[in-house]
């Protein structure tokens, strides 16, 4: 979906990753396109009286958002069916896309700019100065397939309410969630100029587009080896937000609601099948607790049904590629080879999906404690002191949410002040998000602030006026 009239490079299957079936099939993008791609985004920022005034973007996203609550059903069902979260949560996740799309132009309407405040000093009277917002430049937004359209609304929806051309290039696993939302932006009024969406015939192609000069905005959710590996290679010039991954701790401290514990593990760590960079991956529980914590939260774990994403009665559903069910599957067997006790689970149901596991005790240098797993994998520790499992949790080279489950305000302050993490959910599980909060990886985790409208901020300009006149 470029504006090209030249032929596709090639074409690219989309498969259920369930039962592999063909999905459909979309038109790859090589380096030509590319070119075009870009010359047409930096032509129309170029241009500007050209550029869509705050009313025609505003109009644009309240129809977008219009057009999507008419489409539940069948958004719901095509991030379903292409990314293999099950029917229930992909509703959820297709609801707050739409209420993504309502958070930008909300956000638009909220902060035109600043009034700066001079007139303070000697050198400064008799001005007055004032900044308004204005567009960065070409966005380029590169993403996951993990939640197919709302992290496409993350990336794409600030840009549009921003006033930036947006190239989007949605991963190769999931474009067709992504090529919905773009026509529906077209559908809305958006200039075809204006959004464009991209899939690349190859990485060199993907990187082509990242790395021109042109980019005055890189916008990245994936891999931290890639996300780093592409930052390294960015024009001089270009901004970016990379968001990666984490490998989540969850702290239990004495006094705690072991009930209320053991559900929001369950739901922060299945939920997706543990296919989320926040997921909850390591929990840390009281020596004398953690075995029968471990073995309560196997129980609720293995009821837990695993099946086709489309149906409403799936709670996990399959992993996105066969080749991340053998990955999760050496990774667990490596642990439990080394010492961990496997409580449930541990074992592939199909080639696309991976039963529910929980562990207890992995060592902790096994790469269920030290790497994201990425599945639907939860590992139990058990504990002496807090000092010894804060040590523990902040180890890593990579930091993201937290969360922490005491009713002790005191003890829940504590570690709140205590783990390295951009967020710690206090009674709660780590994966918790609504997309006004500021969404960061530390370290290793990523760069710079996500959520909606932090990533309007950083695609935005502070430019600023200053009037000189003697009747100020």
């Amino acid at each position: 979906m470029i504006a090209s009239d030249r032929p596709p490079a090639g074409e690219l299957v989309v498969e259920s990753p369930y039962d592999r079936r063909e999905l459909g099939r979309v038109a790859t993008a090589g380096p030509d396109h590319v070119d075009e791609a870009l010359s047409v985004a930096h032509a129309s920022f170029r241009d500007r009286k050209g550029w869509l005034s705050i009313p025609e973007r505003l109009a644009i996203l309240d129809k977008t958002a219009a057009i999507m609550a008419a489409e539940v059903e069948s958004l719901t069902l095509l991030a379903a069916g292409e990314g293999g979260k099950p029917y229930a949560d992909s509703k959820v996740e297709v609801i707050r896309a739409i209420d993504g799309v309502k958070l930008c132009a909300e956000t638009l309407r909220g902060h035109p700019g600043d009034v700066i405040p001079l007139g303070t000093t000697r050198a400064t009277t008799g001005r007055l100065a004032l900044t308004q917002k204005e567009p960065i430049g070409v966005v380029v937004a590169v993403s996951a397939f993990n939640h197919p359209l709302n992290l496409i609304v993350h990336q794409v929806g600030p840009a549009v309410a921003s006033g930036c051309p947006v190239i989007v290039k949605p991963a190769g696993d999931t474009p067709l969630s992504c090529l919905r939302f773009v026509r529906i932006l077209r559908e809305a009024g958006l200039p075809d100029a204006w959004c464009q969406a991209l899939i690349a015939d190859d990485l060199e192609t993907a990187s082509r587009l990242v790395t021109d000069p042109r980019v005055g905005f890189f916008s990245f959710i994936g891999s931290a080896r890639v996300g780093w590996m592409l930052r390294s290679k960015l024009a001089s010039g270009t901004r970016c937000a990379l968001e990666h991954g984490g490998v989540a701790p969850v702290i239990l401290a004495d006094p705690y609601d072991r009930d209320a514990a053991l559900a929001a593990i369950l739901k922060g760590g299945f939920y997706h099948a543990g296919q989320v960079c926040v997921s909850v991956q390591r929990v840390f529980v009281p020596h004398a607790e953690a075995s029968d914590f471990a073995e309560a939260l196997a129980g609720r774990a293995s009821r837990l049904v695993v099946g086709p994403p489309e149906s409403p009665d799936t709670e996990v559903g399959p992993l996105i590629r066969p080749a991340e069910v053998q990955r999760v599957d050496e990774w667990v067997s490596e642990a439990v080879a080394a010492g961990a006790t496997l409580v449930t689970g541990g074992k592939t149901l199909s080639n696309t999906c991976y039963a529910p596991t929980v562990l207890l005790d992995p060592p902790a240098d096994a790469r269920v404690s030290t790497q994201e797993i990425f599945g639907p994998v939860v590992c139990v520790y058990g504990y002496d002191t807090l000092d010894e499992t804060v040590a523990q949790a902040n180890a890593l080279p990579v930091a993201f949410q937290a969360a922490v489950f005491s009713r002790d305000i005191d003890t829940a302050m504590h570690l709140y002040k205590a783990l390295d993490a951009s967020a710690v959910m206090i009674n709660d599980h780590s994966a918790f998000r609504d997309d006004v909060m500021p969404f960061a990886g530390l370290r290793e985790s990523g760069l710079g602030v996500g959520g909606i409208p932090h990533t309007m901020e950083d695609m935005q300009i502070d430019k600023m006026m200053v009037i000189k006149s003697e009747a100020l």
